[in-house]
């Protein structure tokens, strides 16, 4: 039997003795040099693969540097700039296409303007920058001043730029010298507050730039803060909405450190209120006594502000709606009283869902309120006081008391249909903002109207209304 040798190229050797063979080594079947099957093809492989990768990085290297530089050169090009290098490149195609020279005359004086305006933008920014508001909250009419202050840290001389500070809409600029080692400038300007809002002020940033206008490159530094400008408000007196009925509330047998309906004397222990102490009684005993109450089943205070812009003739008669709301949500918190500040939001939806929506600001203090009370506008898409007063009832439960603050354009139907929106038994007023009008009070079955022209005569109608 015969045997079969394989060779190194796995050729079997002796194929005569197999069926069919024929005496002879067969060629054909050996891999070509650099095919797949070869030993060297995995080389040419890795290298080709090598390349493309090398190649992928390289690309993305140059897109992120032209990126990088694209983002830079249009950051610091102002529309002017544009501009001018628009000129320069049409002058440089048709001055040398057509052979016009006054076209490359152009051109080459319009890059030499460009260099030269890049050399303004050269120079150290190691600077330190603080901006800084003595007060953060005013009211309307105030003048707040704002300081910048800036710091040279390094050992080296800094050259001089300019120092902008955004003050809302406005614009409060700075020129300022260059700052020796360890140097430092400041300088103050007004916040004029002569409207209610919130005044976003800042960042403050340096600006480099050629006198032309061609280049401007910015650099933010402090961060941005917030003036907060109340609405005016006048102290209304406790009993001035005594003609209330409930208001007070009646006395129960659970005793409380602050109410209406005085009990006894006792001693002072720590965790009391300062305010608490009778001092009279304390300078009798030699001992601090404090005064203790009955507490009482207090009602429960709404005011409801309209923002809807059906409700208002003039956009002075909003400011004093405002100012009516704040005034009579300060007086309930500073009395202790439950009181709910609320006002329309709107929420894109189904008319259903619109009719229910309430906003309700912060009555944890007087100054949360404020602040709440400084961010309303006026909206064309608000809920009208009628609908406003039905949703405010569905959210608020126990109300005793409610007062709906509104402006001239609303009817005295409109009022009605409102207060018809409350259960029975609750108390309801209407403020009705209408300036430079004489001032009155109306009683139409249980709704009380309040028409004022100017935001002192809410004090005088709440009185007059308590008398009669």
């Amino acid at each position: 039997m015969s045997q079969v040798k394989l060779t190194r190229s796995g050729v079997p050797r002796g194929t005569a003795d197999l069926p069919g063979g024929t005496g002879r080594t067969d060629t054909a079947l050996q891999v070509p040099a650099g095919a797949p099957g070869r030993p060297d093809a995995p080389v040419r492989d890795g290298r080709l693969a090598d390349a493309i990768t090398a190649t992928v990085r390289a690309w993305r290297a140059l897109a992120e540097f032209g990126s990088t530089i694209g983002g830079f050169v249009a950051s610091v090009v102002t529309p002017l700039g544009w501009c001018l290098l628009v000129v320069v490149f049409f002058s440089f195609l048709f001055g040398y296409g057509l052979g016009w020279t006054e076209l490359v005359a152009i051109a080459w004086s319009g890059s030499v303007l460009v260099l030269a305006a890049f050399c303004f933008l050269l120079g150290r920014n190691a600077y330190e920058i603080h901006l800084s508001l003595p007060v953060d909250r005013v009211v309307v009419g105030a003048k707040v001043p704002g300081e910048v202050t800036v710091l040279n840290p390094t050992r080296q001389r800094l050259p001089g730029v300019a120092v902008e500070v955004p003050v809302g809409a406005g614009l409060a600029e700075f020129a300022m010298p260059g700052l020796a080692r360890g140097g430092s400038f400041d300088d103050v300007f007004i916040v004029p507050a002569t409207r209610r809002g919130v005044i976003p002020i800042g960042p403050v940033r340096t600006v480099r730039g050629d006198p032309v206008g061609l280049l401007r490159r910015e650099i933010v530094w402090a961060e941005r803060v917030e003036l907060f400008v109340h609405p005016r408000t006048i102290p209304i007196p406790s009993m001035s909405t005594g003609f209330i009925r409930d208001l007070e509330g009646n006395p129960t047998r659970d005793l409380t450190n602050s109410d209406m309906s005085f009990h006894a004397l006792r001693e002072y222990v720590p965790g009391d209120e300062r305010r608490s102490i009778h001092w009279k009684s304390t300078a009798k005993t030699g001992r601090y006594m404090v005064r203790q109450y009955e507490e009482s089943r207090r009602s429960h205070l709404m005011v409801a502000l309209s923002l809807a812009e059906s409700d208002f003739a003039t956009e002075d008669e909003f400011e004093m709606a405002v100012s009516v709301a704040g005034s009579l949500g300060v007086r309930a918190i500073r009395d202790a009283r439950t009181v709910s500040v609320v006002a329309s939001e709107v929420v894109p939806g189904s008319a259903r869902r619109r009719a229910s929506v309430v906003r309700s600001l912060s009555t944890l203090t007087r100054t949360r309120l404020l602040d709440d009370l400084s961010r309303v506008e006026l909206s064309a898409a608000a809920l009208p006081v009628s609908e406003l007063a039905k949703a405010a009832a569905d959210k608020v439960a126990g109300i005793s008391v409610a007062f709906l603050v509104t402006g001239s354009s609303t009817s005295l139907t409109e009022l009605r249909a409102a207060a018809h929106r409350f259960p029975a038994g609750v108390e309801v007023v209407a403020v009705v903002c209408d300036p430079e009008n004489i001032p009155s009070l109306r009683r139409v079955a249980e709704l009380s109207v309040l028409t004022i022209g100017f935001l002192d005569d809410l004090q005088h109608s709440l009185a007059r209304a308590a008398a009669v």
